[in-house]
């Protein structure tokens, strides 16, 4: 309901009256106003004036569901999201509400994560108001040893969404994207399943979009970046969160309808910063030295070391370049 308060509000560049808001959306007039001070709470400002009703004079720059909604073309990911101001991590909570039986297609969302983390338990840093720290919720009917696909299908929504804005970014297998040598994004998806099926799957976004040069920790400014430090502006938010939604359900529905990830694998290998390189493979068992050579269908890192072909697959690996990052 507050979301459709917003929506009226939005549409009207002069006062609406609360008698009209309760006859349109057949909410009580007290209820409006319960709605209307949770909203000027998460930073609209709202002007009432007696016999005038409510008009709306500034929105903030938040990601809710009622200032996504409008750049959505999804029929289910993201049409709930569940926002907060500030919370541990958007997968620790998906992962909880998962448990609890959210629909698939829900989608947790932060202003700022205090324990944000990327894959083999590696810190992320979240800061308010300056990126994108989201998690959806999957429920899909494969079997669990093709989870890592739904990893290669994030990061083509995301460099599908950066595309769009005018961002030359690329991917780095399996799961972090790269804009002009370091990363401005990380992909983690973990899982809940049995022997041969999947309870749910919680894929985390994390999209360093308008944090400042200066404000990127100096342990880690050499192979982290954000959009706005690279391009010299902020950026949308809002249009970039919906966009990977959008790309999101489009790539995953190839997948559940067809068993098939081809279009992600065909932006995965088109965006690769790794192909056709020298790389190092690092395991808990040590690091080697490999060519990639190309992404399988199924997400696979094909690599050539001392004449051998081996596919790889993503989990407790990491992939740097030989002289950095990447």
């Amino acid at each position: 309901m507050k979301d459709e308060i917003l929506k009226l509000l939005k549409e009207n560049n002069e006062f609406v009256s609360g008698q009209d808001i309760s006859d349109s959306l057949n909410v009580s007039r007290t209820a409006i106003w319960k709605y209307i001070n949770q909203l000027r709470e998460e930073g609209y400002l709202i002007d009432s004036v007696t016999r005038k009703g409510y008009k709306l004079i500034y929105t903030p720059d938040i990601l809710t569901y009622g200032e996504i909604a409008e750049y959505l073309e999804t029929d289910y990911i993201g049409r709930k999201i569940i926002h907060f101001d500030s919370i541990d991590s958007t997968n620790i909570k998906a992962k909880q509400l998962a448990a609890e039986g959210a629909k698939e297609g829900t989608v947790v969302i932060a202003e700022e994560q205090t324990m944000g983390r990327g894959r083999l338990g590696r810190g992320w840093v979240s800061p308010k108001g300056k990126g994108i720290w989201m998690s959806i919720i999957l429920r899909p009917n494969i079997d669990p040893i093709d989870a890592s696909k739904v990893t290669q299908i994030g990061a083509a929504a995301v460099w599908s969404a950066l595309s769009k804005v005018g961002v030359d970014a690329y991917i780095k297998w399996p799961n972090d994207i790269v804009l002009n040598g370091k990363k401005v994004c990380g992909i983690l998806t973990e899982m809940s399943a049995e022997l041969n099926r999947i309870n749910y799957l919680v894929i985390g976004i994390g999209v360093n979009v308008n944090i400042n040069s200066q404000e990127i920790p100096k342990e880690i400014n050499n192979i982290a970046t954000s959009i706005k430090a690279e391009v010299g502006h902020d950026v949308d938010r809002k249009f970039i969160t919906a966009e990977i939604l959008n790309n999101f359900e489009r790539f995953y529905n190839e997948l559940i309808k067809y068993g098939s990830i081809k279009t992600s694998i065909e932006i995965c290998r088109k965006a690769s910063i790794l192909l056709g390189r020298e790389i190092k493979i690092i395991t808990n068992k040590g690091e080697r030295r490999a060519k990639a050579i190309d992404i399988t269908e199924q997400g696979e890192l094909l690599i050539e070391e001392n004449g051998k072909i081996e596919k790889l697959i993503s989990g407790e690996i990491s992939v740097r370049g030989i002289y950095g990052y990447v």
